[in-house]
């Protein structure tokens, strides 16, 4: 399980993500600055640190470093929520009160996605994934669902499905 990333943390990475490319700590200071005050050394450092956690990879430019990535956004809060949900005693009833806090919009994109991992699935011949209940339903019934089916490791920073920095 990846630790949750600092607020500096994150708002560097957000702009690693989101830039998708190589970036320096000149590029992120300066869209940092727009919103703080914050030393250079200090996003140096915290880059630094992310480069030893296994966030981002770097390669030497001139006399500086640009840091690319190892991992997408949607990859890290993928791990964080299957962390959440696999620690659960009840991973079924967790699944039922997440749900229940989902906007109409976060139901419909949650459907969206079992669309693609079933689709996914069929192309595989793989064996099914475990119906997920219809979120929208007011009868819902998640008490037949399969909670101990397997839930894929995602790829992170580091070794296998470990988290950086472990």
């Amino acid at each position: 399980m990846p630790r949750r990333l600092g607020e500096l943390e994150d708002a560097v990475m957000t702009r690693v993500w989101q830039w998708n490319r190589p970036v320096t700590v000149r590029e992120v200071l300066e869209d940092l600055q727009k919103d703080r005050s914050i030393a250079y050394t200090t996003v140096m450092t915290v880059m630094d640190n992310l480069h030893q956690k296994g966030w981002v990879r770097r390669e030497v430019d001139g006399r500086a470093y640009r840091y690319t990535s190892v991992s997408t956004r949607a990859a890290y809060s993928a791990a964080l929520m299957n962390e959440a949900w696999s620690t659960s005693d009840n991973p079924a009833a967790a699944l039922v009160a997440f749900f229940g806090m989902m906007s109409a919009e976060q139901r419909e994109a949650l459907q969206d996605a079992m669309r693609v991992v079933r689709r996914d699935d069929d192309t595989e011949d793989s064996a099914p994934v475990a119906d997920v209940p219809d979120v929208d339903a007011p009868d819902a019934d998640v008490a037949d669902a399969d909670a101990d089916a397997d839930v894929p490791d995602t790829e992170l920073p580091g070794e296998g499905a470990k988290p950086p920095g472990r």
